[in-house]
């Protein structure tokens, strides 16, 4: 017994400081592997960048953890659009780099990112410098990024997906139903969607017609680029998409003139060996995204001490929807930030990159107004991504000047608010039954076990009738345009950059840089340095802030098909914590 005593506690033992052990020896590894991330990338002669589009992309990169080399990705799951026009352009001026290599996969993305990853190569090809794609299955958004490519490659079992654009919204009001959940709505514009899946199981006329209006506009501003690109009149390539050519055969697109030539992926980096006259395949180099990250830039730093700050906005406007890596627009802290840039007598302008489809209408003003007083100190420049509709569009309105891709999805001026009833689910349903004693008629407002009164649903109605007034205020002023004009173009009607540009509501096309130009022609400054903001949280500060377990969880989850699936719920879960007043645009609105 005694033996049986002293080799089990001997093992115990040998488990704890075998288990400390192992945590300071991870813990080493795991510093070691981050610092090396960071080194400086060395170009050798006769290199290529090799453009993986493969995840999900947001506006920013999401800092570098080691947790990436422990899980073994050699494909960032998140990849940042900064990242990526960034090393373009690096590679652009740096001799050492002959090309790019363009390697399309799966990027979850909207048509306004594709445009400036799009424009930034053909910036790229103005060198001399060649582009080679190459996919085993084009999928179509990143065909539209490839279409600019020298020599377009497909595997030889492949195929492009090129079939033209849909939208297909979800309804839901026969579940609500069966759930004994009646969704009380108000809203004002005519074309505020968002609400349309809680009261109906079909699409409204009016949300109709807006989107067939915006899918054919982006749709034929794609045409447009890939007929000048690829040298095919847009018939042809109508006639291609209405062909499906996902199920055609590869050399089936290569004879419609998507496509060059087929080649498989092994026999790519041959083909990149003899374009580069190259004696041997081994003789070129290759640099990944990771690797451009740290490849110097060709720009002597700049000692005048002027800042042109970017500020990144990306995200549902106090949506509470940062879990799992999703980015959200917090309204306190912008308004913080911007306080902070307005003191700072270095920076002489600001851009504000928004890419958000809106969100709380009391966040949107709050934010509005530290724009306003921004704008009152120095020029402030609004530059939209793939989104800057309602509240994204509330926070833009008043800048100096709104810069916008062709393809943003803007506009969407309009509020709403839901109010669920679930007398049907908890009483009829569920069998459990509420009473209210109450000392004055309002008192149990916001019941949510039974029906709103008239009188409760007409103050909501003109709490939201004055939110949308405000709103086109605030659009008014911001674009000095009367209101009348302001609300024949609003109603929560959503447009695309290019169509708000004609009605007003946008000045000028173009991307990031486009907007940087304007700032710093605005700020009257010939040295400054570009600045980002808010400035990234390290995996380290992240570590000491929340906590190893949190931290390591948080980072796996962000970047693991379980942390995508985990979003969804997560988004599920908020819908009781929202704001109830709402200036953003459908959830479900994604072009197929």
């Amino acid at each position: 017994m005694k033996d049986f005593l002293k080799f089990t506690l001997a093992t115990v033992v040998g488990i704890i400081v075998a288990t400390v052990a192992l945590f300071f020896i991870s813990m080493l590894a795991i510093f070691g592997m981050a610092a090396s991330s960071e080194s400086e990338t060395q170009v050798e002669d006769n290199s290529v960048m090799e453009l993986n589009l493969n995840g999900v992309m947001n506006e920013r990169s999401m800092e570098s953890s080691p947790i990436d080399f422990m899980l073994s990705q050699a494909d960032m799951t998140y990849i940042g659009l900064d990242d990526v026009l960034a090393s373009i352009k690096k590679a652009k001026e740096n001799d050492k780099i002959k090309g790019i290599y363009l390697r399309c996969n799966i990027l979850t993305t909207s048509y306004a990112s594709l445009e400036a990853i799009r424009d930034a190569l053909v910036d790229f090809k103005s060198s001399g410098k060649f582009i080679v794609a190459y996919a085993n299955n084009y999928i179509q958004g990143l065909y539209y990024v490839a279409s600019v490519a020298d020599k377009v490659i497909l595997n030889p079992q492949g195929s492009v997906d090129w079939r033209g654009l849909a939208s297909t919204p979800i309804y839901f009001k026969d579940l609500l139903d069966k759930l004994g959940i009646e969704m009380q709505v108000f809203k004002v514009g005519t074309y505020k969607s968002a609400v349309e899946p809680y009261l109906y199981n079909e699409m409204s006329d009016a949300n109709r017609e807006q989107l067939s209006a915006y899918i054919t506009s982006v749709w034929d501003h794609i045409l447009s680029s890939v007929s000048e690109s690829r040298q095919l009149s847009k018939e042809q390539l109508q006639q291609a998409a209405d062909q499906m050519m996902a199920l055609q055969s590869a050399e089936a697109c290569v004879a419609a003139g998507l496509a060059d030539t087929l080649m498989y992926q092994s026999d790519v980096r041959s083909y990149l060996a003899q374009l580069m006259e190259a004696d041997d395949e081994d003789d070129i180099h290759t640099l990944s995204l990771n690797q451009m990250i740290n490849v110097k830039k060709n720009v002597p730093r700049d000692k005048s001490g002027n800042v042109i700050a970017v500020y990144y906005a990306e995200g549902g406007i106090d949506d509470n929807n940062s879990n799992f890596g999703e980015p959200v627009i917090e309204s306190k802290k912008m308004v913080k930030e911007l306080n902070k840039l307005a003191k700072d007598d270095d920076v002489k302008a600001v851009v504000i990159r928004i890419n958000s489809p809106g969100g709380s209408a009391y966040g949107s003003e709050q934010i509005w107004y530290a724009v306003k007083q921004l704008k009152e100190k120095k020029p402030v420049i609004v530059s939209m991504g793939n989104y800057a509709a309602s509240g994204g569009y509330y926070i833009a309105c008043g800048a100096d000047s709104i810069v916008a891709e062709p393809t943003t999805l803007t506009g969407s001026i309009g509020i709403f608010g839901m109010v669920p009833n679930l007398q049907g689910l908890v009483r009829d349903k569920l069998g459990v039954h509420t009473h209210a004693v109450k000392t004055n008629r309002m008192s149990d407002f916001g019941n949510l076990t039974r029906p709103m009164s008239a009188d409760e649903k007409a103050l909501i109605q003109n709490h939201i009738n004055r939110g949308y007034d405000l709103f086109l205020t605030r659009c008014s002023d911001g674009r000095g345009m009367d209101k009348e004009s302001i609300n024949a173009i609003a109603q929560g009607r959503i447009w695309t950059g290019e169509k708000a540009k004609e009605l007003g509501l946008v000045d000028l096309l173009g991307g990031l840089d486009t907007a940087l130009e304007v700032a710093i022609n605005k700020a009257e400054v010939e040295q400054y340095t570009i600045m980002n903001y808010p400035a990234k949280s390290s995996f380290f500060e992240e570590l000491m802030e929340g906590g190893f377990g949190n931290t390591m969880v948080n980072h796996f989850m962000a970047r693991s098909k379980a942390g995508q699936l985990m979003q969804q719920i997560d988004r599920i879960e908020q819908f009781t914590d929202m704001d109830p007043i709402q200036a953003r645009i459908p959830f479900d609105l994604n072009l197929q």
